[in-house]
């Protein structure tokens, strides 16, 4: 069976599981349940859903592939990550289950005011809708190479179907479909990794003692990297930066903070997301480990790109990009189909819903925060599903524009907008928290709007007259600037 078939069979088996999974999910599902998944989510099934939520398609086709660069310094800001989800565990989720929140920008309403609740409501919006948009174009991309274009199907034909077929999913059973699904994905993710691992370390006649010991003396697989703090990789850069983007990107994001606000009461959500900080350590060592494994297999088969070989002696060929090394691995023709059936269910699976979980988290919001509508309402089932098509169509059409630019500069500069727009959110909520008195309210949307500005003008300056890259460090100068802007709006 060749490569475009394999992929099709694999995506219209898995969507049949995601199908069945929304119908038992939806059953005896109210307008209200579809917000918030009834509170009765298990703290296990919350667990699992989180270990896999962080992870989209860009994610599974990049990480395996990074450690040819970087070695497996990734896992220095992981273990940060762990440290952060006991951060959100103690300090955020007592806070949102004190308030009942639905949606976790309504902290913001009680704390400030109106004002501030819909500016930090926007301000998800906003980096949400980019952010998912962008991780989803490039999974249609690599799709229409695989698939579409064999058939000759146009990319707004790929995208119209696969977001119909996300809205459809997940439009009757909300949070509660999200979950279950995310659940399916994290065990679609694990699988895929570790028969993925086993596969290639058989074709390149492996035994289990044989993979450790070239994995030990493989130069990818250096972990600690403590010897130059200018480098990106040196580990308290990494470590303190996995601790807040964890705090903001997790604990201060409806789309990821919708399963653990799900769980029966605070002690349960605790321990779902402790549980899952931890066993996420061991998912992230199993991507890195399946990095090395292919990256021996690239060099000992002599894989080659534009007539020369990508890999050789430890140097990548010119040109060549590390997130084409799974997908290239996995499609060769010396290896076990079964591998690129396990890429395509991974990727299928960590990309389809990661866009689910972001549209429901988007509905959510958009319906709680920025309409203004009460769980209770009686208007509320019209409303959500009115405003899960909107979101629907927004995301096609961003996705769309995407292709129609044909740039990965403007995908990047998508990835940065929606960094700077994660550092208000978290001032808002650090000041909220941690500094006592009342702001002026009106005021709060042109801090918030300033912050990310006077940012970006920093960055400008330090890389053009001192020759310093602010990187991880602009999330953290962007909330310092907000609280700034809020201590100077306070009330007498």
């Amino acid at each position: 069976m060749s490569t475009p078939y394999i992929v099709l069979a694999t995506i219209a088996g898995y969507f049949v599981l995601l199908f069945i999974i929304s119908w038992f999910a939806s059953r005896n599902t109210s307008s209200d349940t579809a917000l918030t998944g009834g509170r009765q989510a298990p703290w296990f099934i919350v667990a699992i859903a989180m270990l896999g939520a962080p992870i989209s398609g860009v994610t599974f086709a990049s990480v395996p592939g990074m450690v040819v660069a970087k070695s497996y310094s990734y896992m220095q800001m992981v273990l940060g990550f762990a440290v952060g989800y006991f951060v959100i565990s103690y300090i955020l989720v007592p806070l949102f289950f004190k308030s009942n929140l639905v949606s976790i920008y309504g902290y913001l309403k009680d704390r400030f005011g109106s004002n501030t609740h819909k500016t930090g409501a926007w301000f998800f919006f906003v980096s949400k809708i980019l952010g998912a948009a962008a991780r989803f174009y490039v999974v249609c991309v690599v799709l229409q190479a695989l698939v579409f274009d064999y058939f000759g199907i146009p990319f707004i034909l790929n995208v119209i179907a696969t977001i119909a077929l996300i809205f459809l999913y997940t439009l009757q059973g909300g949070v509660k479909t999200v979950i279950w699904t995310d659940t399916l994905k994290s065990l679609c993710l694990i699988l895929s990794v570790v028969l993925s691992i086993f596969f290639v370390a058989r074709a390149l006649d492996l035994d289990f003692g044989g993979m450790l010991q070239a994995i030990s003396s493989s130069d990818t697989s250096r972990v600690f990297f403590f010897d130059n703090p200018s480098e990106g990789t040196y580990f308290w850069k990494q470590f303190l930066a996995g601790v807040f983007m964890v705090i903001a990107t997790t604990g201060l994001d409806q789309d990821l903070m919708q399963r653990t606000l799900a769980s029966k009461n605070i002690k349960e959500s605790k321990k779902g997301l402790i549980v899952s900080g931890i066993t996420q350590i061991f998912v992230v060592g199993l991507f890195l480990v399946l990095g090395t494994i292919l990256a021996l297999y690239v060099q000992s088969k002599g894989l080659m790109h534009n007539g020369v070989p990508i890999l050789k002696d430890g140097v990548l060929a010119e040109g060549f990009k590390t997130d084409s090394i799974f997908a290239l691995v996995a499609f060769d023709g010396g290896m076990n189909v079964a591998v690129g059936i396990l890429f395509t269910v991974g990727l299928v699976a960590a990309a389809y819903s990661a866009a689910g979980s972001a549209l429901t988290a988007l509905t959510t919001s958009f319906t709680v925060d920025i309409l203004n509508r009460d769980a209770k309402d009686e208007r509320l089932a019209h409303t959500r599903k009115m405003v899960h098509v909107l979101m629907a169509v927004i995301m096609g059409i961003v996705i769309y524009v995407f292709y129609m630019l044909s740039s990965d500069d403007a995908i990047s500069a998508v990835y940065a907008l929606a960094s700077f727009t994660y550092g208000p959110i978290l001032g808002l909520f650090v000041y909220g928290m941690f500094i006592k008195g009342n702001v002026r309210d009106k005021a709060v949307p042109y801090v918030c709007v300033a912050a990310p500005v006077i940012s970006w003008v920093i960055q400008w300056a330090m890389k053009t007259y001192c020759d310093y890259t602010i990187g991880f460090e602009l999330l953290l100068l962007n909330a310092a600037l907000t609280m700034l802007g809020l201590v100077a709006l306070r009330k007498k």
